[in-house]
């Protein structure tokens, strides 16, 4: 397969104007970033479909969006405000089209745990814990992150000292509102648990009214030497945006680290989980659930390093697909020659509601140590009948019945998120779409 040169010039078309925007000052260390950021953008390759990780997802629709760069300050919206979720005991982190809102949100101060805006920290204390932001992005080849590094300047920043545990879930709203033209927001998150701590994160996404908009997020999260974080995220944005996370995880010596992915919304949506082991007796346990409706697409990669003995990692996706929606799923584990003692196991399943849906599955083992245990597997099926006919039997329509089934196949990803709110709004979320997936498949039927 040879080269795109079309598709070559529109994304450096894209990294162009995105670079007009370079961020002004800061401390040496993160404008060296920055600047090796840029440099290895220049020189890199533009992600098409000759490389691996970008063969069966489409750039075009993204890179022929007319985008700016993102604004330098919030957006100023009354409806907001009104777009929040109710007051809780836990703490509460704006971002309205990639900027830290510090207007909006609600910080619930707790001994020895750090919660503000990237930028924030950057200001107050440049030299402090916040020096680690970019250390594990800046080997990844990824263009899009590369691209984040290059303008890093806003996001959120989640510090929890040796010991702590944080009482209540941290959360991380990310708003996206109608500008005067398509912009690009590129906020980043660092997420430092030192050693012994504790914490749980949950992110939403999600948009007032339906802009087109492109969501680059960039998330480092280093778990120090036993240290626990759970990770729950729930992506719903607009149907017209496009979204792309790059998650980088460092789990330290018997750290922990728990992460849930729903992706349901935006037209375009890819996401990027890397993890490292840094020290023995690390757990790490991914789970995700992924929707893809008509002219959707959504495109998950797992890439996991077992770099290190006697580590544990378990990936479980499930996806459902109708209409002429398109998934990836890309999971790859690799477990090094020094990795004896790793224990890892990965599935994916997918469910199929329309003869017109597609995906492309390729979960892959690298095993080269001798003594482990791993295993991996795929499926790609439809609705069993059988089920829909007993189900009809007991007097619920073709509609509720398909629906009730879909349920079930998501159950399992539903029932590990362990925040009631996020878990209720997922339900209902699922609930809308699969039934109106339902009676589509009703009808072509």
């Amino acid at each position: 397969m040879r080269r795109d040169p079309e598709t070559a010039q529109r994304f450096r078309s894209l990294v162009k104007r995105q670079m007009e925007a370079v961020p002004a000052g800061g401390p040496d260390w993160l404008m060296s970033r920055r600047d090796q950021a840029a440099r290895r953008l220049e020189t890199s390759e533009p992600p098409d479909a000759v490389q691996e990780a970008w063969r069966y997802t489409r750039l075009q629709p993204l890179l022929e969006a007319d985008m700016a760069p993102g604004p330098a300050e919030p957006i100023s919206d009354p409806r907001v405000g009104e777009s929040l979720p109710p007051r809780s005991e836990g703490s509460l982190l704006v971002l309205v089209n990639g900027r830290f809102a510090p207007e909006f949100s609600r910080l619930r101060p707790e001994s020895g745990v750090t919660l503000c805006g990237l930028g924030q920290a950057l200001s107050a204390r440049p030299d402090g814990p916040v020096r680690a932001l970019g250390s594990l992005s800046e080997d990844a080849g990824q263009a899009f992150s590369l691209l984040s590094s290059a303008l890093m300047q806003d996001g959120v920043m989640v510090h929890v000292a040796p010991g702590v545990a944080v009482r209540h879930p941290v959360e991380i709203l990310h708003l996206a509102v109608a500008a005067e033209q398509p912009r690009v927001a590129q906020p980043r998150h660092l997420i430092l648990l030192e050693p012994g701590a504790s914490a749980r994160v949950v992110e939403r996404f999600q948009a007032i009214d339906q802009p087109l908009y492109f969501n680059n997020l960039v998330v480092e999260a280093l778990v120090g030497e036993g240290a626990a974080l759970e990770h729950e995220r729930l992506q719903n944005e607009s149907p017209n945006a496009f979204h792309i996370t790059s998650l980088y995880l460092q789990l330290q010596a018997s750290g922990r680290y728990r992460g849930l992915t729903a992706a349901i919304g935006a037209g375009w949506s890819r996401t990027d989980l890397r993890v490292t082991f840094g020290g023995p007796g690390g757990e790490c346990d991914l789970s995700g659930l992924y929707l893809a409706g008509d002219r959707q697409l959504t495109d998950m990669h797992l890439d996991v390093d077992h770099a290190v003995p006697g580590c544990t990692s378990r990936e479980t996706f499930r996806g459902i697909l109708d209409g002429r929606g398109r998934a990836v799923f890309d999971g790859r584990v690799l477990v090094r020659e020094q990795a004896q003692k790793s224990d890892a196991q990965m599935v994916n399943a997918n469910l199929m509601l329309s003869r017109n849906a597609e995906i492309d599955t390729k979960p892959q083992l690298e095993i080269l140590a001798d003594d482990v245990q791993c295993s991996h597997g795929t499926t790609v099926g439809q609705l069993d009948e059988d089920g829909v006919f007993y189900l009809r039997t007991r007097g619920l329509s073709a509609v509720q019945a398909r629906r009730m089934l879909c349920m079930g196949f998501a159950r399992e990803i539903i029932e590990g998120v362990h925040t009631p709110t996020l878990r209720e709004q997922m339900e209902a979320l699922l609930e809308a779409r699969l039934g109106a997936a339902s009676e589509a498949g009703d009808q072509e039927g």
